[in-house]
Protein backbone atom coordinates (compact mmCIF):
# COMPACT_ATOMS: atom_id res chain seq x y z
CA UNK A 1 0.00 0.00 0.00
CA UNK A 2 2.28 2.45 0.69
CA UNK A 3 5.22 3.96 -1.92
CA UNK A 4 8.72 2.41 -1.61
CA UNK A 5 11.43 4.38 -2.33
CA UNK A 6 14.85 3.52 -2.34
CA UNK A 7 17.06 6.17 -1.95
CA UNK A 8 20.41 4.64 -1.17
CA UNK A 9 23.04 6.32 -2.82
CA UNK A 10 21.26 9.59 -3.51
CA UNK A 11 22.54 12.94 -2.70
CA UNK A 12 21.99 16.39 -2.97
CA UNK A 13 19.54 17.28 -5.75
CA UNK A 14 19.09 13.61 -6.65
CA UNK A 15 17.41 13.24 -2.98
CA UNK A 16 15.24 16.38 -3.38
CA UNK A 17 14.07 15.37 -6.96
CA UNK A 18 13.16 12.28 -5.84
CA UNK A 19 11.23 13.85 -3.41
CA UNK A 20 9.56 16.52 -4.50
CA UNK A 21 5.62 16.68 -4.11
CA UNK A 22 2.81 17.73 -5.79
CA UNK A 23 1.48 21.09 -5.95
CA UNK A 24 -0.67 20.90 -2.70
CA UNK A 25 -2.94 24.32 -3.87
CA UNK A 26 -4.76 22.18 -6.06
CA UNK A 27 -3.82 24.27 -9.41
CA UNK A 28 -5.25 27.50 -10.73
CA UNK A 29 -9.27 26.12 -10.06
CA UNK A 30 -9.45 26.24 -6.03
CA UNK A 31 -7.74 29.52 -5.64
CA UNK A 32 -10.38 30.92 -8.24
CA UNK A 33 -13.25 29.84 -6.12
CA UNK A 34 -11.50 31.30 -2.96
CA UNK A 35 -11.21 34.52 -4.60
CA UNK A 36 -14.73 34.45 -5.81
CA UNK A 37 -16.02 33.74 -2.38
CA UNK A 38 -14.26 36.50 -0.60
CA UNK A 39 -15.11 38.51 -3.40
CA UNK A 40 -19.09 37.70 -2.34
CA UNK A 41 -18.64 37.89 1.38
CA UNK A 42 -17.11 41.70 1.24
CA UNK A 43 -19.75 42.35 -1.47
CA UNK A 44 -22.67 41.17 0.50
CA UNK A 45 -21.74 40.13 3.49
CA UNK A 46 -24.00 37.88 6.00
CA UNK A 47 -26.22 37.19 3.21
CA UNK A 48 -23.29 35.61 1.47
CA UNK A 49 -22.63 33.80 4.20
CA UNK A 50 -25.74 32.14 4.57
CA UNK A 51 -26.16 31.63 0.92
CA UNK A 52 -22.45 29.74 0.73
CA UNK A 53 -23.57 27.43 3.88
CA UNK A 54 -26.34 26.47 2.16
CA UNK A 55 -24.09 25.80 -0.81
CA UNK A 56 -21.31 23.86 0.65
CA UNK A 57 -22.59 22.62 3.75
CA UNK A 58 -26.26 22.07 2.86
CA UNK A 59 -27.70 23.94 5.68
CA UNK A 60 -30.01 27.08 6.07
CA UNK A 61 -28.97 29.11 8.55
CA UNK A 62 -30.62 32.39 9.92
CA UNK A 63 -28.60 33.20 13.17
CA UNK A 64 -24.59 33.03 11.91
CA UNK A 65 -23.75 33.03 15.85
CA UNK A 66 -24.40 30.07 18.52
CA UNK A 67 -26.01 31.07 21.45
CA UNK A 68 -24.06 31.52 24.29
CA UNK A 69 -26.92 29.09 26.06
CA UNK A 70 -25.46 26.63 23.80
CA UNK A 71 -22.06 27.09 24.81
CA UNK A 72 -23.16 26.74 28.68
CA UNK A 73 -25.03 23.57 28.04
CA UNK A 74 -22.66 21.86 26.03
CA UNK A 75 -20.09 22.17 28.99
CA UNK A 76 -22.79 20.92 31.95
CA UNK A 77 -23.10 17.62 29.55
CA UNK A 78 -19.56 16.87 28.66
CA UNK A 79 -18.57 13.25 30.03
CA UNK A 80 -16.97 13.62 32.99
CA UNK A 81 -13.66 11.73 31.83
CA UNK A 82 -13.53 14.06 28.35
CA UNK A 83 -13.88 17.03 31.04
CA UNK A 84 -11.33 16.39 32.95
CA UNK A 85 -8.95 15.64 29.65
CA UNK A 86 -10.10 18.77 28.56
CA UNK A 87 -9.07 20.66 31.68
CA UNK A 88 -5.90 18.77 31.60
CA UNK A 89 -5.43 19.77 27.99
CA UNK A 90 -5.81 23.34 28.79
CA UNK A 91 -3.94 23.66 31.82
CA UNK A 92 -0.89 22.32 29.72
CA UNK A 93 -0.94 24.53 26.94
CA UNK A 94 -1.58 27.60 29.34
CA UNK A 95 1.72 26.60 31.28
CA UNK A 96 4.07 25.62 28.11
CA UNK A 97 2.76 28.96 26.14
CA UNK A 98 3.03 31.26 29.35
CA UNK A 99 6.84 30.50 28.97
CA UNK A 100 6.57 32.47 25.72
CA UNK A 101 5.58 35.61 26.95
CA UNK A 102 8.25 38.33 26.14
CA UNK A 103 9.16 41.12 28.81
CA UNK A 104 9.72 44.03 27.73
CA UNK A 105 13.30 45.59 27.41
CA UNK A 106 15.27 48.65 28.01
CA UNK A 107 18.42 49.46 25.61
CA UNK A 108 20.46 52.49 25.92
CA UNK A 109 23.55 53.44 23.82
CA UNK A 110 25.46 56.23 23.04
CA UNK A 111 22.47 58.52 24.65
CA UNK A 112 19.68 57.25 22.71
CA UNK A 113 17.28 55.11 25.08
CA UNK A 114 15.43 52.71 23.52
CA UNK A 115 12.13 50.62 25.33
CA UNK A 116 10.78 47.52 23.45
CA UNK A 117 6.75 47.23 24.23
CA UNK A 118 4.75 44.03 23.98
CA UNK A 119 0.64 44.78 23.46
CA UNK A 120 -1.60 42.46 22.10
CA UNK A 121 -3.42 42.89 18.93
CA UNK A 122 -7.23 44.14 19.61
CA UNK A 123 -9.22 40.95 18.18
CA UNK A 124 -8.27 37.44 17.25
CA UNK A 125 -10.11 35.03 14.79
CA UNK A 126 -9.32 31.22 15.18
CA UNK A 127 -10.77 28.74 12.95
CA UNK A 128 -11.32 25.50 13.79
CA UNK A 129 -12.05 22.48 10.85
CA UNK A 130 -14.91 20.15 10.87
CA UNK A 131 -16.03 17.90 8.36
CA UNK A 132 -14.38 14.61 9.06
CA UNK A 133 -13.50 15.31 12.33
CA UNK A 134 -14.53 17.20 15.58
CA UNK A 135 -11.64 19.23 16.79
CA UNK A 136 -11.97 20.98 20.73
CA UNK A 137 -8.22 19.98 20.92
CA UNK A 138 -8.18 23.13 17.78
CA UNK A 139 -10.29 25.83 20.34
CA UNK A 140 -7.55 25.18 22.70
CA UNK A 141 -4.57 25.25 20.67
CA UNK A 142 -5.75 28.67 19.20
CA UNK A 143 -7.49 30.38 21.70
CA UNK A 144 -5.39 30.21 24.37
CA UNK A 145 -2.02 31.45 23.13
CA UNK A 146 -4.41 34.17 22.00
CA UNK A 147 -5.49 34.61 25.91
CA UNK A 148 -1.79 34.28 27.12
CA UNK A 149 -0.87 36.98 24.66
CA UNK A 150 -3.77 39.45 26.47
CA UNK A 151 -6.08 39.68 23.20
CA UNK A 152 -9.60 40.77 24.72
CA UNK A 153 -11.68 39.71 22.11
CA UNK A 154 -11.30 36.36 20.44
CA UNK A 155 -13.94 34.65 17.98
CA UNK A 156 -14.37 31.31 16.63
CA UNK A 157 -15.51 30.12 13.71
CA UNK A 158 -16.57 26.29 12.83
CA UNK A 159 -18.33 24.54 10.35
CA UNK A 160 -21.87 23.46 11.16
CA UNK A 161 -23.20 20.01 10.81
CA UNK A 162 -25.50 18.82 8.34
CA UNK A 163 -28.26 19.89 11.02
CA UNK A 164 -26.69 23.57 11.60
CA UNK A 165 -25.26 22.75 14.46
CA UNK A 166 -21.59 23.24 15.96
CA UNK A 167 -20.39 19.60 17.37
CA UNK A 168 -20.78 19.79 21.37
CA UNK A 169 -17.21 18.67 22.52
CA UNK A 170 -16.21 21.91 20.05
CA UNK A 171 -19.30 24.34 21.51
CA UNK A 172 -17.90 22.57 25.34
CA UNK A 173 -14.17 24.09 24.38
CA UNK A 174 -14.97 27.20 23.86
CA UNK A 175 -16.78 27.15 26.93
CA UNK A 176 -14.22 26.56 28.86
CA UNK A 177 -12.03 29.02 27.87
CA UNK A 178 -14.45 31.47 28.15
CA UNK A 179 -15.21 32.40 24.72
CA UNK A 180 -18.48 33.87 23.55
CA UNK A 181 -18.26 34.60 19.77
CA UNK A 182 -18.27 31.30 18.22
CA UNK A 183 -20.01 31.51 14.66
CA UNK A 184 -21.56 28.83 12.51
CA UNK A 185 -19.51 29.42 9.16
CA UNK A 186 -17.00 27.58 7.89
CA UNK A 187 -14.54 27.31 4.72
CA UNK A 188 -13.47 30.41 2.97
CA UNK A 189 -15.76 31.97 3.67
CA UNK A 190 -15.32 32.18 7.55
CA UNK A 191 -12.14 33.75 6.37
CA UNK A 192 -13.85 36.01 4.13
CA UNK A 193 -15.81 37.24 7.53
CA UNK A 194 -13.24 37.45 9.82
CA UNK A 195 -10.70 39.20 7.61
CA UNK A 196 -13.30 42.09 5.84
CA UNK A 197 -16.25 41.88 8.83
CA UNK A 198 -19.75 41.02 8.03
CA UNK A 199 -23.15 42.63 9.78
CA UNK A 200 -22.57 40.03 12.64
CA UNK A 201 -19.19 39.33 12.38
CA UNK A 202 -16.52 42.07 13.02
CA UNK A 203 -13.47 42.17 11.64
CA UNK A 204 -10.47 40.60 13.51
CA UNK A 205 -6.52 41.87 13.64
CA UNK A 206 -4.87 37.87 13.12
CA UNK A 207 -6.51 34.51 11.84
CA UNK A 208 -5.14 31.48 12.84
CA UNK A 209 -5.89 27.97 12.90
CA UNK A 210 -5.81 24.80 10.43
CA UNK A 211 -7.78 24.10 7.68
CA UNK A 212 -8.27 22.61 3.78
CA UNK A 213 -6.98 24.08 0.97
CA UNK A 214 -9.52 26.43 0.69
CA UNK A 215 -9.32 27.54 4.07
CA UNK A 216 -5.21 27.88 3.47
CA UNK A 217 -5.96 29.51 -0.05
CA UNK A 218 -8.25 32.08 1.47
CA UNK A 219 -5.45 32.53 4.31
CA UNK A 220 -2.81 34.08 1.76
CA UNK A 221 -5.33 35.70 -0.13
CA UNK A 222 -6.32 37.88 3.45
CA UNK A 223 -3.06 38.01 4.26
CA UNK A 224 -1.65 41.67 4.82
CA UNK A 225 -5.09 42.37 5.32
CA UNK A 226 -4.57 40.49 8.59
CA UNK A 227 -2.30 38.52 9.73
CA UNK A 228 -1.52 34.91 9.67
CA UNK A 229 0.19 32.71 11.63
CA UNK A 230 0.95 30.26 8.27
CA UNK A 231 -0.85 28.33 5.80
CA UNK A 232 -1.49 25.67 7.90
CA UNK A 233 -2.75 22.47 5.70
CA UNK A 234 -2.95 18.63 5.69
CA UNK A 235 -1.51 16.93 8.11
CA UNK A 236 2.11 15.29 7.66
CA UNK A 237 4.64 13.19 9.57
CA UNK A 238 7.58 11.55 8.97
CA UNK A 239 9.31 8.65 11.16
CA UNK A 240 12.43 8.47 11.17
CA UNK A 241 13.59 4.87 12.55
CA UNK A 242 15.76 1.53 12.78
CA UNK A 243 15.04 -1.51 13.62
CA UNK A 244 14.65 -1.10 17.75
CA UNK A 245 11.34 0.56 16.88
CA UNK A 246 8.55 -1.31 17.54
CA UNK A 247 6.51 -1.83 14.32
CA UNK A 248 3.35 -1.63 15.70
CA UNK A 249 4.36 1.89 17.25
CA UNK A 250 5.45 2.95 13.67
CA UNK A 251 2.07 1.65 12.16
CA UNK A 252 -0.21 3.07 14.07
CA UNK A 253 1.15 6.55 14.50
CA UNK A 254 1.69 6.50 10.58
CA UNK A 255 -1.99 5.82 10.35
CA UNK A 256 -3.04 8.30 13.11
CA UNK A 257 -1.96 10.87 11.11
CA UNK A 258 -3.20 9.71 7.68
CA UNK A 259 -7.07 9.39 9.02
CA UNK A 260 -7.00 13.15 8.97
CA UNK A 261 -7.70 12.39 5.23
CA UNK A 262 -6.58 13.16 1.56
CA UNK A 263 -3.82 15.19 0.88
CA UNK A 264 -1.52 14.42 4.04
CA UNK A 265 1.37 12.14 4.16
CA UNK A 266 2.85 9.50 6.30
CA UNK A 267 6.37 8.53 5.61
CA UNK A 268 8.88 5.92 7.21
CA UNK A 269 12.28 6.88 6.82
CA UNK A 270 14.69 3.68 7.56
CA UNK A 271 17.86 2.15 7.25
CA UNK A 272 16.56 -1.14 8.16
CA UNK A 273 15.06 -3.55 5.72
CA UNK A 274 13.36 -5.45 7.70
CA UNK A 275 11.64 -2.37 9.68
CA UNK A 276 10.54 -1.59 6.47
CA UNK A 277 8.93 -4.95 5.78
CA UNK A 278 7.58 -5.25 9.43
CA UNK A 279 5.63 -1.79 9.00
CA UNK A 280 4.14 -2.57 5.96
CA UNK A 281 2.47 -6.04 7.04
CA UNK A 282 1.35 -4.29 10.63
CA UNK A 283 -0.34 -1.18 8.58
CA UNK A 284 -1.86 -3.82 6.62
CA UNK A 285 -3.03 -5.83 9.67
CA UNK A 286 -4.04 -2.31 11.67
CA UNK A 287 -5.89 -0.93 9.17
CA UNK A 288 -8.62 -3.76 8.85
CA UNK A 289 -9.39 -3.28 12.76
CA UNK A 290 -9.76 0.73 11.77
CA UNK A 291 -13.09 2.12 11.51
CA UNK A 292 -11.75 5.38 9.70
CA UNK A 293 -10.31 2.57 7.36
CA UNK A 294 -11.46 4.06 3.93
CA UNK A 295 -9.81 8.07 4.82
CA UNK A 296 -6.65 6.60 6.31
CA UNK A 297 -6.13 3.90 3.29
CA UNK A 298 -6.84 6.79 0.83
CA UNK A 299 -4.01 8.95 1.89
CA UNK A 300 -1.48 6.20 2.71
CA UNK A 301 -2.21 5.35 -1.12
CA UNK A 302 -1.70 9.10 -2.05
CA UNK A 303 0.63 10.63 0.60
CA UNK A 304 2.27 7.31 1.95
CA UNK A 305 5.91 5.96 1.85
CA UNK A 306 8.70 3.86 3.13
CA UNK A 307 11.91 5.49 2.63
CA UNK A 308 15.48 3.09 2.73
CA UNK A 309 17.92 5.04 3.24
CA UNK A 310 21.84 4.30 4.22
CA UNK A 311 21.68 5.44 7.50
CA UNK A 312 20.54 8.26 10.14
CA UNK A 313 22.44 10.98 7.94
CA UNK A 314 20.82 10.36 5.18
CA UNK A 315 18.04 9.68 7.11
CA UNK A 316 17.70 13.58 8.56
CA UNK A 317 18.90 14.53 5.23
CA UNK A 318 15.77 13.41 4.06
CA UNK A 319 13.98 14.68 6.42
CA UNK A 320 14.96 18.13 6.52
CA UNK A 321 13.92 17.61 2.55
CA UNK A 322 10.72 16.80 3.69
CA UNK A 323 10.15 19.68 6.56
CA UNK A 324 7.28 17.71 7.77
CA UNK A 325 4.75 18.74 10.19
CA UNK A 326 5.17 16.40 12.45
CA UNK A 327 8.70 14.62 13.13
CA UNK A 328 9.09 11.20 14.91
CA UNK A 329 12.73 10.08 15.94
CA UNK A 330 12.41 6.29 16.56
CA UNK A 331 15.57 5.28 16.82
CA UNK A 332 17.99 3.90 19.51
CA UNK A 333 19.32 6.99 20.51
CA UNK A 334 16.80 9.82 19.10
CA UNK A 335 18.71 12.60 20.70
CA UNK A 336 21.61 12.15 18.62
CA UNK A 337 19.65 13.08 15.98
CA UNK A 338 18.13 16.02 17.11
CA UNK A 339 21.33 18.42 16.52
CA UNK A 340 20.61 17.18 12.85
CA UNK A 341 16.99 18.35 12.67
CA UNK A 342 16.85 21.77 10.83
CA UNK A 343 13.38 21.40 9.40
CA UNK A 344 9.62 20.45 11.07
CA UNK A 345 7.16 21.71 12.69
CA UNK A 346 7.37 19.70 15.80
CA UNK A 347 9.72 16.89 16.97
CA UNK A 348 8.92 13.98 19.43
CA UNK A 349 11.80 11.90 20.76
CA UNK A 350 11.90 8.32 21.17
CA UNK A 351 9.31 5.56 20.81
CA UNK A 352 6.73 6.42 23.51
CA UNK A 353 6.38 10.42 22.42
CA UNK A 354 4.01 9.86 19.74
CA UNK A 355 2.57 12.88 17.90
CA UNK A 356 -0.60 12.11 18.76
CA UNK A 357 0.36 13.60 22.92
CA UNK A 358 1.38 16.44 20.75
CA UNK A 359 -1.87 16.67 19.55
CA UNK A 360 -3.72 17.02 22.93
CA UNK A 361 -1.91 17.55 25.85
CA UNK A 362 1.90 18.03 25.73
CA UNK A 363 1.19 21.43 26.35
CA UNK A 364 2.95 22.43 22.37
CA UNK A 365 0.69 23.84 19.66
CA UNK A 366 -0.56 21.51 17.19
CA UNK A 367 -0.95 24.09 14.69
CA UNK A 368 1.71 23.33 13.15
CA UNK A 369 3.35 24.65 9.31
CA UNK A 370 3.10 22.50 6.70
CA UNK A 371 3.54 21.59 2.70
CA UNK A 372 7.23 22.16 3.49
CA UNK A 373 6.85 25.31 4.97
CA UNK A 374 8.89 24.65 8.17
CA UNK A 375 11.43 25.79 6.38
CA UNK A 376 10.35 29.00 7.08
CA UNK A 377 7.44 28.73 9.37
CA UNK A 378 6.78 27.81 13.38
CA UNK A 379 4.21 26.43 15.40
CA UNK A 380 1.75 28.70 16.42
CA UNK A 381 2.44 30.79 19.30
CA UNK A 382 2.20 33.72 21.56
CA UNK A 383 4.30 36.20 19.30
CA UNK A 384 1.37 35.41 16.79
CA UNK A 385 -0.65 37.54 18.63
CA UNK A 386 1.57 40.87 19.47
CA UNK A 387 3.31 43.45 18.01
CA UNK A 388 6.37 44.72 18.97
CA UNK A 389 6.26 48.59 19.79
CA UNK A 390 9.90 50.96 19.66
CA UNK A 391 9.97 53.60 22.09
CA UNK A 392 13.15 56.15 21.76
CA UNK A 393 14.15 59.00 23.86
CA UNK A 394 17.11 61.46 23.70
CA UNK A 395 18.42 64.28 25.26
CA UNK A 396 19.54 67.36 23.76
CA UNK A 397 23.22 66.11 24.26
CA UNK A 398 22.06 62.70 22.56
CA UNK A 399 20.70 64.43 19.62
CA UNK A 400 23.93 66.88 19.37
CA UNK A 401 25.84 63.99 19.15
CA UNK A 402 24.34 62.08 16.46
CA UNK A 403 23.01 65.26 14.62
CA UNK A 404 25.94 64.70 12.05
CA UNK A 405 25.68 61.36 11.52
CA UNK A 406 21.82 61.80 10.65
CA UNK A 407 21.98 64.99 8.41
CA UNK A 408 24.82 62.62 6.94
CA UNK A 409 22.22 60.20 5.73
CA UNK A 410 19.57 62.54 4.97
CA UNK A 411 22.04 64.83 2.64
CA UNK A 412 22.84 61.78 0.73
CA UNK A 413 19.54 60.21 0.38
CA UNK A 414 18.73 63.72 -0.70
CA UNK A 415 15.81 64.27 2.25
CA UNK A 416 16.30 67.80 2.68
CA UNK A 417 13.59 68.19 5.61
CA UNK A 418 15.00 65.14 7.12
CA UNK A 419 18.45 66.78 7.65
CA UNK A 420 16.70 69.79 8.69
CA UNK A 421 14.84 68.14 11.35
CA UNK A 422 17.64 67.86 13.36
CA UNK A 423 20.08 70.69 12.31
CA UNK A 424 17.14 72.86 13.50
CA UNK A 425 17.10 71.85 16.70
CA UNK A 426 21.08 72.40 17.42
CA UNK A 427 20.49 75.59 16.01
CA UNK A 428 18.78 77.04 18.97
CA UNK A 429 21.51 76.78 21.10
Amino acid sequence: MLTRLDLRGRTGDELVSALARPDADGGEGPLDAVREIIADVRKRGDEALRDLTARFDGVQLEDLRVPRGDLSYALAELPPGFREALEFSREQIMAYHRTQVEEETRHEREGIVIRNLVRPVDRAGCYVPGGRAVYPSTVLMTAIPAQVAGVPEIALCVPPGPDGTVPQATLAAAALLGLEEVYRVGGAQAIAAMAYGTETIRPVDVIVGPGNVYVTLAKREVAGVVGIEATAGPSELVVVADESAPADYVAIDLMAQAEHGPGGAALLVTWSESLAADVAEAIDRLLAESSRRADTEATLRSGGSIVLVDGPEQAMEVANIVAPEHLELMNADPEALVPLVRHAGAVFCGQFAPAAVGDYVAGVNHVLPTARTARFSSALRVANFCKHLHVVALDESALGRVTPYVAAFADTEGLEAHAKSVRLRGARK
